[in-house]
């Protein structure tokens, strides 16, 4: 399985998104510092759930930091992270911030 697809499922079981977008941006980071051919190290995710409601964004990091932790220690160099709640500005798919 890849780990855009493990990163997908993860959070997909553990935060019931009502929007999930994982993209992986590694092809910009060519050269750049844990760059490797064939990409899966640098990523952002775009995601609205009701689980990030009341939490701070330093909390909902958190929150997805550790559900990925796996992914964050054996390989992925960088996250991007754009967490929502319902009603809240989404990013849209694919949308640098």
């Amino acid at each position: 399985m890849s780990i855009k697809a493990r990163i997908e499922a993860k959070l997909a079981d553990a935060l019931a998104p009502e929007q999930l977008d994982v993209i992986d941006e590694s092809h910009l980071h060519a050269g750049h510092a844990g760059h490797r051919p064939g990409g899966e190290t640098h990523f952002r995710v775009n995601i609205v759930s009701t689980t990030f409601a009341g939490q701070s964004r330093l909390e909902r990091h958190r929150t997805v930091n550790r559900i990925l932790a796996e992914e964050l220690a054996g390989g992925v160099h960088a996250l991007a992270v754009h967490p929502s709640a319902p009603g809240e500005e989404a990013r849209p798919a694919g949308r640098p911030s």
